[in-house]
């Protein structure tokens, strides 16, 4: 238990408490962003959607979401992470309640866009307030548990989805999104701010956040390679999970596995648990192959368990398929903490991070969209498949990171 966890309880108390803070940011905005694609099938009936016009709201929120990520990337790096990471959750807390209360599916679109705008924040945030928290023989492991929380409040949502649908329908699923925002009040409260950044502060205020030097010099190449393979795993993450709970309980007869409600959300809590242990492991995985090849390596085997995940008959088999594919389909996110906090310094870091997150994401908001309009004319087993390509196209991307030697020093620090 100590070669585990020893790392956490010899932590300082602001390393914990930054780690938890991010953390439950992390998992919360999860729940809330994946309750959408959990009631799909009804916000599809009740308004009246095609599949095409429901993966453009999810489309929508990532393209908001990518907006929001840069703008509260420079706020973080101007202002703090801390407060950056608190302002995100209370926004797509209240934003994810007041879809509960849209009549029409412009009013649902416009609630998403607000939702996204605070979803996409929280990650740059709270993944730069990690890195800058915790020395580097930990970085990795704290970064990767971050990281897992995703597959907590991914699974948390499908239980908010097992139990509140079936008794009071898809809209007052929506109005539990809204207890997030005072779990971030109370977590904010005494959250420091990293020792790094308050020395870079003065300097910072005093020039502004050198936003060119991200496309331009040395850290140009690092903002291009982590910009396109972001948008490359984005794309197949959305892609993805997007339409996943909906394959499960879509009709046999069109494509799907007709589960029920219940039977959903277990098949979706069993598929976070694979996500949460990949996720975690890369961390340990990485000590000893190196965050580079631990996260091409989990790509490539992602795009190969992703036909074998849409085109399986048997519902049950996909409850082994399922982890597998949770685990390397979504635990490279770990990585990209990993990596792309160390190839920017500093001043640069949440503003860094939040565009080539963002950038991605702006990209990827099409692969929902795409994957419900294919659906359509060959089946979504079929349109899933095509999330493989992306995950390949990533792996290939990912080969070009190269740290600025700079950094490399710092990295150790």
């Amino acid at each position: 238990m100590d070669a585990i966890f020893g790392w956490f309880f010899r932590a300082t108390t602001a390393q914990k408490h930054t780690l938890v803070a991010a953390s439950l940011g992390w998992m919360l905005d999860s729940m809330d962003v994946m309750l959408y694609a959990l009631v799909l099938g009804e916000v599809q009936r009740s308004m009246h959607l095609s599949s095409a016009m429901s993966g453009a709201m999810m489309s929508a929120t990532l393209v908001s979401a990518a907006i929001g990520g840069m703008a509260f990337g420079w706020f973080a790096d101007r202002f703090g992470r801390a407060r950056a990471l608190t302002w995100s959750v209370l926004i797509y807390s209240v934003a994810t309640g007041l879809c509960g209360l849209s009549q029409t599916p412009l009013q649902l679109l416009f609630c998403r866009l607000i939702l996204g705008l605070g979803m996409g924040g929280e990650w740059a945030s709270g993944a730069a307030l990690v890195a800058e928290t915790w020395p580097a023989q930990h970085r990795a492991k704290a970064l990767a548990w971050v990281q897992s929380s995703w597959a907590i409040g991914y699974a948390l949502g499908a239980g908010v989805v097992a139990l509140v649908m079936p008794r009071f329908g898809w809209r007052a699923v929506f109005f539990a999104g809204i207890f997030p925002a005072l779990i971030a009040l109370l977590v904010r409260r005494g959250l420091p701010e990293p020792e790094s950044w308050r020395r870079e502060r003065q300097a910072s205020v005093r020039v502004g956040v050198p936003i060119g030097e991200l496309f331009r010099g040395r850290y140009s190449c690092s903002t291009l390679v982590c910009a396109t393979m972001n948008a490359a795993t984005l794309f197949a993450w959305w892609g993805l999970f997007t339409w996943a709970p909906r394959f499960l309980s879509m009709p046999v007869a069109q494509g799907g596995h007709g589960l029920d409600v219940l039977q959903t959300s277990t098949w979706t809590i069993v598929m976070q648990t694979g996500t949460f242990l990949g996720y975690v492991l890369f961390g340990y995985i990485a000590g000893t192959f190196g965050a580079k090849r631990t996260y091409i390596g989990y790509l490539i085997i992602a795009a190969l368990l992703t036909p074998a995940f849409a085109l399986v008959s048997n519902p049950h088999a996909l409850l082994i398929i399922g982890p597998l594919v949770g685990f390397f389909g979504t635990g490279y996110y770990s990585g990209f903490s990993i990596l792309s906090s160390e190839l920017f310094p500093t001043r640069l870091r949440g503003t860094a991070m939040g565009f080539v997150y963002n950038s991605g994401r702006l990209v990827s908001a099409a692969a929902p969209y795409l994957i419900g309009g294919i659906s359509e004319r060959v089946g979504l087993g079929l349109a899933l498949c095509l999330t493989s390509i992306a995950f390949v196209v990533a792996a290939l991307i990912a080969t070009a990171i190269q740290p600025p030697t700079d950094l490399v020093a710092q990295a150790d620090v």
